[in-house]
């Protein structure tokens, strides 16, 4: 079987299903399992991330979103040599990835073009045991959907009955955007309350002000498809209203793969240190250099000053 996914996600979920030799074409941003970045590249931001701030970016996104220009260049000439059996995209973000609409119009003859849409942490496990039927290993699907919510599971059990901590979770930082989708859901799990997020919904713009007035103890900077550090770079910049830390939401927290199980536990660590151990994954403290006031300290144990990120697991 020839596979050829145009989501990063996607990506993840072939390669924990064990099929990714089988992969022959993915996205620019598929970078895990790490050797699928020397495979063809058949679709391409048109918005560099690299060389622009957080505000350049949203400026971008929203003069091609009101253009109705598509945010990906996709190779279909590239697309057609490489005759995929299966496409792999999504229709639930048009700024995440090509849409499944935009490569069933190409007519790829003989290509079966699977659309991924999960909103929740549930429908996400559910995802990967859909694509495993749908490339033939199910059994491995139902596996790696287990313990994806098995994971999950035990820090639930782990912070039961403790006090939920009040956070905010920046899937951007400028302007903020109030967590969408699976990512309160996320807190939920690891025993804490997003303050602005409405899980099951598309994230949406708030201004820091708002933010401030809803008092979170913590503001965790989940920043869409931006690791720890670079996170922590946009952030450090903003007035932020709590102590923060940054994280690798491009690994952990914004493909709807099995890793954001993994996020979870992270999540467990920073606000319940004393019953979830340290999953080992990249986090940058963020101290604001706008802040007049001094910064308080730090509400758990969790929060250090560490920038040495792990390798993606």
């Amino acid at each position: 079987m020839r596979i050829c996914s145009l989501l990063p996600s996607a990506t993840e979920i072939v390669g924990h299903l064990g099929l990714t030799d089988s992969l022959v074409g993915v996205s620019e941003e598929c970078d895990w399992p790490p050797e699928v970045r020397d495979l063809p590249v058949v679709t391409a931001s048109r918005v560099d991330p690299t060389t622009l701030s957080s505000a350049a970016i949203d400026e971008a996104v929203r003069a091609a979103v009101a253009d109705g220009s598509s945010l990906y260049a996709l190779d279909e000439r590239l697309l057609d040599e490489l005759a995929p059996d299966v496409v792999i995209t999504q229709d639930l973000c048009t700024v995440c990835a090509v849409s499944g609409d935009d490569v069933a119009s190409l007519c790829l003859v003989g290509a079966d073009v699977i659309s991924l849409n999960p909103t929740t942490l549930e429908e996400i496990a559910e995802s990967v045991e859909t694509l495993a039927e749908r490339l033939g290993v199910p059994g491995r699907g139902a596996q790696v959907a287990a313990e994806m919510r098995e994971t999950i599971a035990e820090v639930r059990a782990r912070v039961a009955g403790r006090p939920h901590k009040r956070i905010f979770v920046a899937e951007w930082t400028d302007p903020p955007f109030a967590a969408g989708h699976w990512l309160p859901e996320m807190v939920e799990a690891a025993g804490g309350e997003d303050v602005l997020g409405r899980g099951g919904e598309p994230s949406f713009a708030v201004t820091w002000d708002q933010v401030a007035a809803a008092q979170p103890e913590l503001v965790v900077v989940a920043a869409c498809g931006f690791d720890a550090r670079r996170g922590a770079q946009e952030a450090d910049a903003i007035d932020l209203p709590a102590p923060a830390v940054a994280v690798d939401a491009n690994a952990y927290y914004s493909r709807p793969a099995p890793r954001v199980a993994d996020g979870v536990r992270q999540l467990g660590f920073i606000l319940h240190p004393e019953v979830c151990a340290d999953p080992g994954l990249p986090s940058v403290q963020v101290i604001s250099r706008r802040r007049s006031r001094s910064v308080p300290a730090a509400p758990t144990a969790a929060i250090q000053a560490s920038e040495t990120p792990t390798p993606a697991q």
